[in-house]
């Protein structure tokens, strides 16, 4: 069993998540834009990829649905790493300190099968991580607290030693609840403060 380690969240935690950084690239008007990802192609509809539904039902439903915007609802499909623009600044740094101080590292992510595999292999910093656990593989979500004792039970670990990090309070919470402690994230500076306070990572 592993006595300590860290677990990480993936989007807006380690890299940057908006469906705008790529419908802006395509949709010219404001207005438009808005319209678009709050009514059509929006974050909630996107969930339903990272809860499990096969990315191909999604769209074939939503371009019966809305017909006139067919192309931008395929480039959703085609180009969805475009929405992930690049790491949050300072934690891709954090994961290197991490591991080499020889920690364990972990994540738990809310993303779909499809997309996962679409953007796992452009980011050689996951080859730090011994094992990552995929909503939409899994077909469970965070804040299910069934999650999180998948991840205890698959990566081995002691909950009591371990430190999850996610930008969503309930996320936490859920980690909370199976006794492993947690983090709500907002920046790299306030996280590094917290990992050298809990002994991961020397000042």
């Amino acid at each position: 069993m592993i006595d300590r380690c860290v677990i990480f969240d993936v989007g807006r935690v380690l890299f940057e998540w908006d469906l705008r950084h790529l419908f802006a690239k395509l949709i010219a008007d404001p207005a438009e834009l808005d319209h678009f990802v709050g009514n059509i192609v929006t974050p909630g509809w996107h969930f339903q990829h990272d809860a499990g539904r096969p990315i191909a039902d999604m769209v074939a439903e939503r371009k019966a649905e809305y017909p006139q915007h067919s192309a931008l609802i395929h480039a959703y499909a085609t180009r969805f790493n475009e929405s992930i623009p690049g790491p949050v600044p300072g934690s891709l740094e954090l994961v290197e300190r991490l591991d080499a101080a020889g920690v364990p590292l972990f994540a738990i992510t809310n993303f779909g099968h499809d997309f996962w595999h679409g953007f796992r292999p452009t980011q050689p910093v996951f080859d730090r991580f011994r094992d990552i656990i995929v909503s939409g593989t899994e077909k469970m979500m965070k804040p299910d607290p069934a999650i999180y004792a998948l991840a205890i039970e698959r990566f081995g670990i002691d909950p009591a030693g371990a430190f999850f990090i996610d930008d969503v309070a309930a996320n936490v919470a859920g980690a909370e609840s199976v006794g492993i402690a947690g983090h709500v994230f907002r920046d790299a500076a306030t996280l590094e403060r917290e990992l050298v306070a809990r002994a991961y990572l020397n000042p």
